[in-house]
């Protein structure tokens, strides 16, 4: 495989970033006009905000749509992308700022340089309606991706969004027929992922995430009181937002699964949004063998993310992995 610059930005545990990642292609303001050139649909959803500055109104979920829409149009070269009412939205530059520390994670584990093309073979836990991570890491670094999902009408939609635009690399799509497994029934015997990545449900029930989306209605409504802001919309359907035990639960079932799969993938990774969390998930991941274990901490304007990353192969093991598979 031909590897490409620019060389990774190393990734240290606790390490806080005040702004995107360097190749993150989100940086700065967004240049409404080109947006609308390319998408002209988004000119009926821009406004002004309270500065006098070009924006769209973040709590109006079909704006938000339209707006993701041109965001991919322009960036990433994606001719067709839509999502069915009420699923999740997501906030693409932060999407990206995970795959490109992820590329950096595997950058590091590889003599400094990252790893590109086909041959990098990525396992996207809970892909969505939406198909964002695969969407941009088989953009941005040529990567093999598996998307995989219990719901069937959200893979359905990601699968119209792939079959609508055919100059995409290889991604698959595999719906997890067993909602209590993560990795067991998905992996298959003789496959091999160089990284995992997730972004899990964060809460433990409806009514918890219906609080969270009132308390983020309620924050942009600061910025303009006379908005109506919705009510039942909570950019989400069920297992996109909640699961038993919420975040920590989720994770900690997706370590323990982990272990069945330690030769069969190098790194895996999971979003974190609450660092009250990490902890216990590292003490959980040290009592199940883990190797090495890394959380890369990473911000998109004021809002801080993180995620946690961990391997059980030892350093023989990985240097044969890169020997085999990255060279």
């Amino acid at each position: 495989m031909r590897n490409q610059p620019p060389r990774p930005v190393p990734p240290r545990a606790t390490e806080k970033k005040a702004v995107l990642h360097p190749r993150n292609r989100h940086q700065g303001r967004y240049d409404f006009p080109k947006l609308i050139k390319g998408s002209p649909e988004l000119a009926a959803f821009v406004i002004l905000n309270p500065y006098g500055k070009q924006s769209i109104d973040f709590a109006n979920p079909e704006a938000v749509k339209v707006f993701n829409r041109a965001l991919l149009e322009q960036f990433y070269g994606i001719r067709h992308w839509d999502i069915p009412a009420g699923y999740l939205c997501p906030p693409i530059p932060g999407r990206a700022d995970y795959l490109h520390y992820l590329a950096d994670l595997l950058g590091t584990s590889h003599d400094g340089v990252i790893p590109r093309g086909p041959g990098i073979h990525a396992l996207d836990i809970g892909v969505g309606a939406n198909c964002i991570y695969p969407l941009i890491g088989q953009h941005d670094y040529g990567w093999r991706f598996v998307g995989a999902d219990i719901d069937p009408l959200a893979l359905a939609s990601a699968a119209a969004i792939l079959l609508a635009n055919p100059a995409l690399g290889a991604i698959e799509l595999r719906r997890q027929t067993e909602p209590e497994h993560i990795f067991q029934g998905l992996i298959g015997s003789d496959e091999r992922f160089d990284v995992t990545l997730c972004n899990p449900p964060f809460h433990a029930s409806l009514d918890e995430a219906s609080r969270g989306s009132q308390r983020k209605w309620k924050n942009l409504g600061k910025l303009d009181p006379s908005r109506k802001l919705p009510q039942l919309n909570f950019g989400g359907q069920g297992a996109e937002l909640h699961c038993t035990g919420g975040e920590a639960a989720f994770i900690a079932r997706m370590a323990a699964e982990s272990v069945a799969f330690a030769e069969q993938v190098f790194w895996f990774s999971t979003l974190v949004s609450k660092a009250s969390n990490l902890p216990a998930m590292r003490e959980a991941l040290q009592a199940l063998g883990a190797s090495d274990i890394r959380v890369v901490e990473m911000a998109q304007g004021q809002k801080q993310s993180r995620f946690i990353a961990w391997t059980f192969l030892d350093k023989n093991q990985r240097r044969a992995w890169r020997k085999q598979r990255w060279n």
